[in-house]
């Protein structure tokens, strides 16, 4: 029942296009995926009818993308974009796709203030490693293309995309001091994109991003991943009150690459790590403070009334970063982060 209710709230959802407003973000798709996941769908289509109205209709495409290299990152081709992925997802296995263009998008993981990722994140979720479900290839699909349309590096990260090295590897300590040396960019206003530009002439941007050390292996990429995702959690306690929706990406980026990694060949870990630790910098050096503060208390609750609350609130990000929080609660049982959603919940 909870699989027939994603399948027809996407088929819902797939009219739509992946912004609306200019360039907001649709949430729709990641919103019910995670609402589906955590036994909530009975909330999913009366939330469907309060966020559909505001989307725009499905861009339509206008030339195939022939070259792809020229055609990432530019908005106006996101129709071509759409279709182009749901061609190649009708042509070939969806891991096939997936493998052949996460490493040719994942050097523009800023796309959409990491939008494009966290969907693909959600979409490869839904998926079973053979599944041949039309929506959910559909999803998968739009998401890429969202991510094609508004691929976006972030400043200083090329050296960081290189995989598997030889140098030292990292533990958790190093993944905490990483996020405690991170910059801050000196004008704190206007839009992601306009933020991301300032990063260059911060002088200290290159060098904490090279803070955190190349892994040796894919599975301590796979467990710098995790310990990045938890602490991020934690550092939302600690700056989400300067930009309670921004900052819930520098915990949902990472979580989204965490979740693709296993549909992923083992030697896109490593770079994949990098990707989502500049990610979270990025989101971490141009919205939060330089100080952090002591959040509000959170009432106490077990991981499902974490969730259920968050469905209660019904913010897509509310409900997203308890979606991710609970992921790494999992992992590491640091009730510190159940207060995360609940916390959120309050300044949304």
């Amino acid at each position: 029942m909870s699989d027939g209710v994603l399948d027809e709230a996407y088929e819902r959802l797939h009219r739509t296009g992946p912004e609306y407003q200019g360039w907001l973000s649709n949430h729709g798709p990641m919103a019910v995926e995670a609402l589906v996941r955590h036994g909530h769908p009975h909330r999913v289509h009366r939330w469907l009818d309060d966020y559909l109205g505001r989307l725009d209709e499905l861009p339509r495409g206008l030339h195939p993308i022939d070259d792809w290299r020229s055609a990432l990152g530019d908005p106006k081709r996101a129709g071509d974009w759409l279709a182009h992925f749901d061609r190649q997802l009708r042509e070939h296995p969806w891991r096939a796709v997936l493998g052949t263009w996460w490493p040719r998008l994942l050097p523009g993981i800023a796309a959409g203030a990491t939008h494009g990722v966290i969907r693909v994140g959600h979409a490869v979720r839904a998926l079973d490693p053979d599944d041949g479900n039309r929506q959910r290839l559909t999803e998968l699909g739009q998401a890429l293309g969202y991510w094609a349309a508004r691929w976006q590096p972030i400043p200083g990260t090329d050296r960081l995309l290189t995989g598997v090295t030889d140098q030292p590897g990292t533990d958790d300590n190093d993944v905490a001091a990483a996020l405690a040396g991170l910059p801050r960019i000196d004008d704190q206003t206007g839009g992601v994109r306009d933020r991301l530009e300032q990063l260059p002439g911060v002088p200290r941007w290159e060098p904490a991003l090279a803070t955190l050390r190349p892994v040796r292996s894919p599975a301590e990429a796979e467990r710098r991943l995790t310990t990045l995702v938890h602490r991020a959690g934690l550092d939302y306690l600690r700056f989400g009150h300067a930009a309670p929706v921004m900052l819930v990406h520098a915990v949902t980026a990472p979580t989204a690459v965490l979740r693709t990694l296993p549909a992923l060949d083992r030697g896109l870990w490593a770079p994949s790590l990098a990707a989502a630790w500049a990610a979270t910098a990025a989101m971490t050096s141009v919205y939060a403070p330089a100080n952090g503060i002591a959040p509000p208390t959170v009432t106490p609750a077990t991981p499902a009334e974490v969730f259920a609350r968050a469905a209660r609130h019904g913010d897509e990000h509310v409900v997203k970063l308890a979606d991710a929080i609970l992921d790494a609660y999992a992992t590491s049982a640091d009730e510190r982060l159940l207060t995360a959603p609940g916390y959120a919940g309050q300044l949304i």
